[in-house]
């Protein structure tokens, strides 16, 4: 079976931010690109309604993929395309069109147009069961926004990619994640920038005050440790330029703070198999909703 980059569009402005995306990652990858609109039908006393009638829904249910399609074409010749419309449930029918995909891309609204997500509850749902790669994006991400700005101060897609942004934890990291932000800055020929934040373990707090080298000799033991992590794929990606920050405090916060000026930010979700909850993390789930950048949820056992 042939592996598509997979967007989930509904005619929202932050769909087709997604759909925007997906096109641009389906080149990068040199794999076809799959839209798939889920319609989810409406009660039956509501479908008799003249403007919910049958012909209106079929109406705005082909018109959503079909509209999308033709501006992506437009923008993006020789792209291979197709579309996929499904009825039932979006949350479980985009987590279902995930497991065939190399990954999926879905929107996200913006808070207040300045920075961070407001993550739905089908976003949050496909983030929480997918087993693939989900990338949230924003409303109005445009093909420059990865880019960096030009000698004027417009991002423009002629000057380099902006960084990629990993977060990695160096105690029991997973390889899938880290090949998947690897991979994703060597396709863009950006800089990888890793960011491990961590925290002193209570009992320290005390032997700080009799100890003031204490901090410093945790501080190069975290550097260490998050150095011998990324030495294989340093090896298995010699061309990425590997920016490595250690840094005693909320890797969430940290995360949200570069997120400004990354392409992509990747963290892992580990893989819970029970149906019911969220599962999705509290750092992962931090910078779901507060980071500015599309954001790639890699999940792992």
């Amino acid at each position: 079976m042939v592996r598509t980059v997979v967007a989930g569009i509904d005619g929202s402005p932050e769909s087709r931010a997604a759909a925007e995306w997906a096109a641009r990652e389906a080149k990068l990858r040199g794999l076809p690109l799959k839209l798939v609109h889920v319609w989810e039908p409406v009660p039956e006393p509501m479908a008799q309604a003249p403007l919910l009638g049958a012909e209106t829904q079929q109406h705005w249910s082909e018109r959503i993929p079909r509209e999308t399609a033709a501006g992506l074409r437009l923008r993006h010749p020789g792209l291979e395309m197709s579309v996929e419309q499904l009825t039932g449930g979006p949350a479980e029918a985009l987590t279902k069109a995930a497991e065939d995909a190399e990954l999926l891309a879905l929107g996200s609204r913006g808070l207040s147009g300045i920075g961070g997500f407001m993550v739905g509850s089908v976003g949050l749902s496909v983030v929480a069961h997918a087993e693939q790669p989900v990338v949230l994006v924003r409303a109005d991400e445009q093909a420059a926004d990865e880019h960096e700005s030009d000698p004027v101060g417009i991002p423009s897609a002629a000057t380099p990619y902006r960084p990629v942004v990993l977060g990695l934890d160096p105690v029991g990291p997973d390889d899938s994640v880290i090949e998947f932000a690897f991979d994703a800055a060597a396709r863009r020929s950006a800089v990888l920038r890793v960011i491990n934040g961590w925290s002193l373990p209570p009992y320290y707090v005390y032997g700080l005050s009799a100890d003031v080298g204490l901090y410093d000799e945790i501080a190069r033991q975290q550097a260490a440790a998050l150095a011998e992590v990324l030495r294989p794929w340093r090896r298995k990606y010699p061309d990425v330029q590997v920016v490595e920050e250690s840094r005693s405090g909320s890797a969430a916060n940290f995360l949200v703070d570069v997120s400004s000026g990354a392409s992509l930010v990747v963290v892992g979700r580990r893989i819970r198999r029970n149906p019911f909850g969220t599962h999705i993390g509290p750092v992962t789930h931090a910078v779901l909703h507060h980071a500015t950048a599309p954001v790639a949820v890699v999940a792992h056992d």
